[in-house]
């Protein structure tokens, strides 16, 4: 028994400070009213029934569970417009990057296809180095068949000449011959 003393001391005493919680700025006419009516029935009886006090603290309950929602409905609306605008914010912070990425992706193929083309280039230059050196050195080896043909054709040359002069003189030697065997 003193145990249930205990639990509705316990509850009266919360219905009271949530009472003292409530606002006390503007309370709704329909609560005003409430208030009043128990405040006459229990002045006019001097003590309350329990069904009186069982209505006072479910009362005091809903106005609390209205109050905390409401609390808890501005607390949303301003918790959910910071989600909202911290992943507005991430959203945007994602696509800049994203962005960035695709240009730094495009710079990339750019230089890679530099690189491939100076790469190219390097090979064609050692290509024609190579090219370069060969054709140096055909020609160097033509160079030196010419020098090699150009002599030859100035012992061609003199050997015509002498073979020119072998021929006359061989003529020459055949009329005199012939004038001294007449």
């Amino acid at each position: 028994m003193s145990s249930l003393y205990s639990r509705s001391k316990d509850l009266s005493s919360r219905s009271r400070k949530s009472l003292s919680d409530s606002p006390p700025s503007s309370p709704s006419p329909s609560t005003k009213t409430f208030r009043q009516d128990r405040v006459s029935r229990s002045d006019s009886s001097g003590v309350e029934s329990p069904s009186d006090r069982l209505s006072a603290r479910t009362g005091t309950y809903t106005r609390r569970e209205n109050r905390l929602a409401s609390l808890s409905k501005t607390d949303d609306n301003s918790a959910s417009k910071d989600y909202k605008k911290l992943y507005e914010d991430a959203l945007a912070e994602n696509e800049k990057l994203k962005s960035r990425l695709d240009d730094s992706k495009l710079e990339l193929t750019k230089i890679r296809s530099q690189l491939d083309r100076v790469a190219q280039k390097q090979d064609r230059l050692s290509e024609r180095s190579t090219v370069f050196e060969s054709e140096k050195r055909e020609k160097e080896a033509l160079e030196k068949k010419v020098s090699d043909m150009e002599e030859e054709l100035k012992v061609l040359t003199e050997l015509k000449s002498d073979n020119q002069r072998l021929k006359d003189e061989n003529g020459a030697l055949i009329r005199v011959i012939s004038k001294l065997s007449k």
